[in-house]
């Protein structure tokens, strides 16, 4: 956990386009926990997935409700350890492998991006790798801040002097090399706590990741990162977003609301058992009303003990009512977060829902309407080994977690902090190098 105490969250080896490597996924959500355990092996560039280097096929998954959690935060350590070794075991017993090192999302924290941008002299007549370098390096020690730890660290284009938007600085005349970096960073706190819990497993934690990042790689065509879009991940205590243009990843946010609210509204609304809310909300729920509801009877379980005591019928109806407050909440919360951001200068970039949450029906049509934008739900894709059961938005972020080995290669931190926490060999020129051919 030094890393963390750094400013730094913890970054693995980049992944070799030319070699296969088993890893382990781990999701810890507010409600549920996934592991997956994944083998990717090299492939040629797709058409859909210029991006990615490899085939991603599933070796095992452990699914457990999740203990100990709240709104993406560790609040009980002894109960949060416990769901994360049982998911990591049924993980483990199905790929008939021993877990050491896992991914994991980060949601909670308060998830938010800055920009920094930075300079420095050209050494040489021609800018070269050791100044690419020493930019990158200025403008990541630009990024720690007090009470926050860096999830992630970007270059998204160079400068020469007075020219802007340079892909590829080498070998070029100028004086001042320049470098704009997206930053994303969390609360330091909750990324400690869940980093602890993990490591109480006896697990290395190889890399901490934005949860609606790594959702967007799993659920995002090589297309609609490069004409632009905003995955909303809506989770059961948190949602967070991310923004792609230009294929690359510009800007996050996140806010503590989920799906879980909707659920006590419900218990509040109908005086009914928190379990019982959820199933009725999962089977009968709606965000937008329909000819029938006032028709359709939905039976409500009393919440007392007496067994005697008969259920209540209620109009889908009122489900609605009490549903599409808070879910309007959720989406203009959302709205207010992306005109705030770069997503707000491409009008014709498209929504994708992910997230447990996202599931709900007549979600889709409802963003569409508040957020102004074309809105789908998101699956993962390219994922080999998907069960039906997990084929959907709700594993966006799980099944991310196995693509962002083959992206790793685009992060960046300080080189002495690589050295020190990195697993291989790699130089980090050779990653700088390879993030310019293929980015641009």
């Amino acid at each position: 956990m030094s890393s963390l105490a750094h400013g730094l969250s913890s970054k693995i080896r980049p992944l070799s386009p030319k070699r296969s490597a088993v890893v382990c996924a781990l999701d810890v959500g507010t409600s549920k926990i996934v592991c997956m355990v994944a083998r990717l092996t090299p492939c040629a560039p797709q058409e859909v997935f210029r991006r990615r280097s490899h085939i991603v096929e599933i070796l095992g998954l452990g699914h457990v409700r999740a203990r100990g959690m709240k709104a993406g935060t560790v609040v009980d350590l002894v109960e949060a350890e416990q769901a994360i070794r049982h998911a990591v075991d049924l993980a483990e017993r199905m790929a008939k492998a021993r877990v050491e090192s896992v991914i994991v999302a980060v949601s909670a924290g308060r998830i938010a991006s800055e920009q920094f941008a930075a300079s420095v002299d050209v050494r040489g007549p021609n800018a070269a790798d050791s100044d690419i370098e020493r930019v990158l390096a200025a403008g990541s020690r630009h990024s720690v801040r007090e009470g926050r730890t860096v999830l992630h660290s970007l270059p998204i284009g160079f400068s020469l002097d007075d020219s802007r938007a340079i892909r590829d600085p080498r070998g070029m005349l100028g004086r001042r090399l320049g470098v704009d970096m997206h930053v994303v960073t969390a609360d330091v706190a909750p990324a400690r706590n869940l980093m602890l819990a993990v490591e109480r497993c006896h697990l290395a934690v190889g890399a901490m990741t934005a949860a609606p990042y790594v959702a967007g790689l799993s659920v995002l065509a090589d297309d609609e990162a490069d004409l632009g879009a905003a995955v909303v991940d809506i989770g059961a205590g948190t949602t967070t977003t991310a923004v792609f243009s230009g294929g690359r990843f510009v800007h996050a946010d996140g806010f503590a609301l989920g799906g879980n609210h909707v659920t006590m509204d419900l218990a509040r609304g109908l005086t009914a058992r928190i379990a019982d809310a959820e199933r009725i909300k999962n089977l009968y729920g709606s965000a937008m009303s329909s000819a029938s509801d006032d028709r359709d009877m939905i039976t409500v379980p009393s919440v007392g003990d007496d067994e005697g005591e008969p259920p209540h019928l209620v109009p889908r109806a009122q489900l609605v009512r009490i549903i599409s407050p808070r879910v309007e909440e959720i989406l203009e919360m959302v709205r207010d977060r992306l005109a705030a951001s770069p997503f707000a200068a491409d009008p014709r970039g498209r929504v994708i829902l992910t997230g447990g949450a996202s599931q709900l029906a007549g979600l889709p049509d409802l963003a569409a309407s508040i957020l102004g934008r074309q809105v789908r739900t998101g699956r993962p894709l390219g994922i080999g080994g998907l069960a039906d059961a997990t084929k959907g938005p709700a594993f966006a972020v799980a099944a991310g977690l196995l693509v962002y080995p083959q992206m790793a290669y685009l992060e960046h931190y300080e080189p002495r902090h690589a050295r020190q926490f990195s697993t291989g060999t790699d130089r980090y020129l050779t990653r700088v190098g390879r993030w310019l051919r293929e980015s641009f």
